[in-house]
């Protein structure tokens, strides 16, 4: 007999214990109700001898963000003021860091607390952001000494499915096994009765030690599922309690009360009375030490909400949201279940709930209480608006059905909510953005002044976006006029968007300043707010300064929280990736924007992603990659006239022409973006194509267009918007100077933040410099070029720089091995096979950012420029080894 009542599970403490001292050092323990999860939990546990973190998933805080991690961090806070401050920084914020910020000052805490056991006992029920943190920390924190396991059930769908933690199934007993457990917890029982216990229990341990406590109950409804006939049992007990008695037990089960080995949760053990005779009938049980109370199993708990009528458990709520008045979502989900009729007062709580869920990350959250609180709006108008409210959100989340759901049931499917949300399934989707800019425009035209001001700044914003796709100067006359004629009324973010995300060279300057007061204020910020600043920080390169905001947001919102949006901070971080030359890592977002994107039907969100992986693809040199894109964008663009992306694909054309020496070819695709001496107006690839515009002409034998485009930059104020565009206006200015001040344009502070232009201005300075007979200062130029190629993988353009070498004097020693370490080889032939970073990272127990700079290094040692190329160069490789 086992001293801590396990009996058969032999197979499986071994299963955990294997998991828990192999490359992981948490679990999961998976197992349909009564399986015996939690006593399997308790035993390692206690086998652990380390000191005990315990936390219990409830089903009614599974929508509360942080609900799980809380309790779970709570026992830490008499450690010290570590734990406060983890703490605060989860809780204490409307805008709450992301899943990495928060997830490593997890682990900092919990490597603070010395070898610890993390016991999570029915984290089906965690809230997601508690799921998304742990899952991160659980990866991550055995170096550390922790270890742990989560018990989940079969039947239930959790956020810790797709963790990636080793599984440990707990399935039914043994015959052998279920006679002895039956024998040790209830000798001498009737053999006829211990027959009929054996075979209905179907090996599961908790039906072999209940349903011999109610016999007479054994013979009844034998075709309901086990844990159903289970419930009912402990409903039958709970029946016979006084109503005091039941009130008491109902009020704990909807305030989170949990199992004895959870956490106490003293807040509600003092709410409870009455509660004698549910511990003398064994339904609560009571710890003879600390006197803590919980539920003897959670179905219990599900069977005391259960038994309640529809007006006890309505009471119930009532009373426990007058016990949270000080926590809103705690409040809003009680009040929610306790109002049938419609209460303004009621709705207005549930809408405050709702804004402090967008805040948190949690938009899935935030669009089920608007639409409660849009029921019980006592004014029809702002029922309405509610709705249209909750649609918006679903429209950010990319839940675009959803968002015409909620407008159907607003009872004005013709209202400007259900234009904005066509709107938003027409140009996300379809990628029509004439026909919507029209309706949009007509819509602020005709009724702008009668709008409410945030839903007016909200279709100006919108305006904004389908104008930047479409890159067309006649549908921006018409948004920037309808933006100045509403100027007074909305948000002055409105405006920096307008100047940053169109004509950025005649309203670009002084825009990083405004951006610095904008972003100082978003602590009461909504994901949306965050990600159309973090688009106008890009457009004026100043991302640097900003980029954690994007970081925090992207993590944050990624999986409950406004992923429409995520997609486009995405782009954001792709684009600022491949602006700092950490191309692997911008490979594996747009892969995995891909992913996103297909997944919710966002064409147009893809296409651009496609965009960014073609100017990857040009700069590397990978020709046919970004041929492939390129075709792609003017085929499923150019007939819907979305500029956006027909000016990317003539940007990948010139950028990969220049690096594969075709200049005339480069020139055509460049001067399709913008005119020598000019920079067309609301293209944003005519002011950033400036040095492919500038070496295409040089080397075409067009010299003087080549001047005239470095001085119009000049003469435009370009140095003034950026770093970078002050760079790339030094840079050209010099290439097409009689007398070159390279020196002046790498001393910029642009060149040390976009490594690739300041490698192009110093391979020309090289060129410049053997060309005018000074050769060790031309090597010099010229090797730091092509060092500088090789690191961020732009293999062409590091060739370029050797043959000037070689021109200048200098040599290469060739034939040198390539060595890959073991960790490399791996990553490198599953990269081959098709699988993306986030898959070989799940298989090695690496991060994805992780295989990305592992194939970054990898791709030069290997002569290559692609995963394209990989399995070919690893073929070479086998047959050079076998030499």
């Amino acid at each position: 007999m086992d001293t801590d009542g396990l009996v058969g599970r032999e197979r499986e403490r071994a299963a955990l214990e294997r998991a828990l001292s192999g490359a992981h050092s948490f679990a999961v323990v998976r197992g349909e109700p009564g399986a015996g999860k939690s006593t399997l939990l308790d035993a390692a546990a206690a086998a652990a001898g380390v000191r005990v973190l315990r936390a219990a998933g409830v089903e009614a805080e599974s929508q509360l963000p942080f609900a799980g991690l809380h309790q779970l961090l709570l026992p830490l806070l008499a450690d010290g003021p570590h734990a406060r401050d983890v703490l605060d920084l989860m809780l204490g914020s409307a805008s709450p860091p992301d899943v990495l910020t928060l997830g490593n000052a997890v682990i900092g805490l919990l490597a603070a607390a010395g070898p610890v056991f993390v016991a999570v006992d029915d984290g089906h029920w965690f809230d997601q952001l508690s799921a998304q943190v742990c899952a991160f920390v659980f990866r991550r924190v055995g170096v550390h000494g922790v270890r742990g396991a989560i018990t989940l059930r079969t039947d239930v769908a959790s956020p810790f499915d797709r963790a990636g933690l080793p599984e440990v199934e707990v399935g039914p007993l043994a015959r052998e096994d279920a006679e002895a457990l039956l024998d040790r917890s209830f000798p001498g029982l009737d053999a006829r009765l211990r027959q009929q216990v054996l075979t209905q229990a179907e090996g599961i341990p908790l039906a072999l030690v209940e349903l011999p406590r109610t016999a007479r109950n054994t013979e009844l409804q034998t075709d309901l599922p086990l844990s159903r006939r289970l419930e009912g049992l402990y409903a039958g007990q709970i029946s016979e309690l006084g109503p005091s008695s039941r009130r008491a037990l109902l009020l704990a089960a909807l305030d989170g009360l949990s199992s004895l080995s959870a956490p106490r949760r003293r807040d509600v053990e003092r709410r409870l009375r009455d509660v004698d005779e549910a511990i003398g009938r064994g339904l609560l049980l009571v710890d003879p030490v600390s006197g803590q109370l919980g539920f003897r199993h959670p179905l219990v708990r599900s069977a005391v909400v259960q038994l309640a009528t529809p007006n006890e458990r309505r009471a119930a709520h009532a009373e426990l949201a007058g016990a949270h008045r000080g926590d809103i979502e705690r409040r809003a989900t009680h009040l929610s279940a306790a109002t049938i009729d419609p209460d303004e007062r009621v709705a207005a709580v549930i809408e405050r709930a709702a804004l402090s869920a967008t805040r948190r990350g949690a938009a899935a959250l935030a669009i089920e209480w608007l639409e409660r609180a849009a029921e019980l709006s006592e004014d029809p108008r702002e029922r309405e608006r509610r709705f249209g409210e909750a649609a918006f959100v679903a429209g950010q989340s990319a839940r675009l059905q959803d968002a015409q759901r909620l407008l159907d049931a607003s009872g004005h499917p013709g209202s400007v909510d259900a234009v904005v949300t066509a709107a938003y399934a027409a140009l996300y989707r379809e990628g029509d953005v004439h026909a919507t800019h029209q309706r949009i425009a007509s819509t602020v035209a005709a009724s702008g002044d009668e709008l409410d001001d945030a839903i007016l700044d909200r279709l100006l914003n919108l305006l904004l976006a389908i104008s930047q796709f479409a890159g067309d100067p006649a549908n921006w006359t018409v948004t920037e006029q309808l933006v100045d004629r509403f100027a007074g009324r909305v948000n002055p973010h409105t405006l920096i968007h307008r100047d940053a995300w169109g004509d950025v060279v005649r309203r670009g300057a002084g825009v990083t300043d405004r951006l610095r007061g904008a972003f100082a204020e978003l602590s009461e910020g909504e994901p949306w707010d965050v990600m159309r600043l973090t688009v106008a920080a890009f457009y004026v390169d100043a991302l640097d300064e900003f980029r954690p905001y994007l970081r925090r947001m992207v993590e944050r919102e990624a999986d409950a929280g406004a992923v429409t949006n995520v997609m486009t901070m995405l782009h954001v971080v792709m684009l600022d990736q491949i602006n700092t030359g950490q191309w692997a890592d911008a490979e594996a977002t747009g892969h995995r924007g891909l992913e996103l994107t297909t997944r919710h039907g966002y064409t147009l969100f893809g296409y651009q992603f496609r965009a960014f992986l073609g100017l990857v693809a040009a700069a590397r040199g990978d020709h046919e990659a970004a041929a492939g894109h390129r075709t792609a964008l003017e085929s499923w663009a150019g007939p819907r006239g979305i500029g956006f992306l027909t000016n990317y694909a003539n940007a990948i054309g010139a950028l990969s022409a220049l690096g594969a020496g075709d200049y005339e070819t480069a020139y055509r695709f460049a001067t399709t973006v913008t005119t020598p001496g000019t920079f067309t107006p609301y293209v944003q690839q005519a002011h950033r194509t400036l040095l492919d515009l500038v070496e295409a002409a040089l080397h075409s034998g067009r010299p003087d267009e080549a001047r005239r485009h470095a001085l119009a930059a000049r003469d435009a104020g370009l140095p003034d918007i950026s770093p970078r565009l002050a760079l790339l206006t030094a840079g050209a200015l010099a290439m097409t100077s009689e007398e070159p001040d390279f020196d002046a344009a790498l001393a910029l502070s642009g060149a040390a933040l976009f490594p690739f232009d300041s490698n192009r201005i110093r391979l020309a300075y090289g060129a410049w410099l053997r060309r005018v007979r000074r050769p060790a200062h031309a090597r010099d130029q010229l090797s730091r070029a092509a060092e500088g190629f090789e690191r961020i993988g732009a293999r062409g353009w590091a060739e370029r720089a050797r043959t000037e070498l070689r021109a200048a004097g200098a040599s290469f020693k060739t034939g040198a091995p390539v060595v890959l370490t073991v960790q490399e080889r791996q990553i490198a032939e599953l990269a081959a096979g098709g699988l993306t970073n986030k898959e070989i990272g799940t298989r090695l127990y690496l991060s994805p950012r992780t295989v990305g700079s592992h194939l970054y290094r990898i791709f030069p040692k290997l002569g290559i420029t692609s995963r394209a190329a990989l399995r070919d160069a690893l073929e070479r490789l086998e047959v050079q080894s076998s030499d």
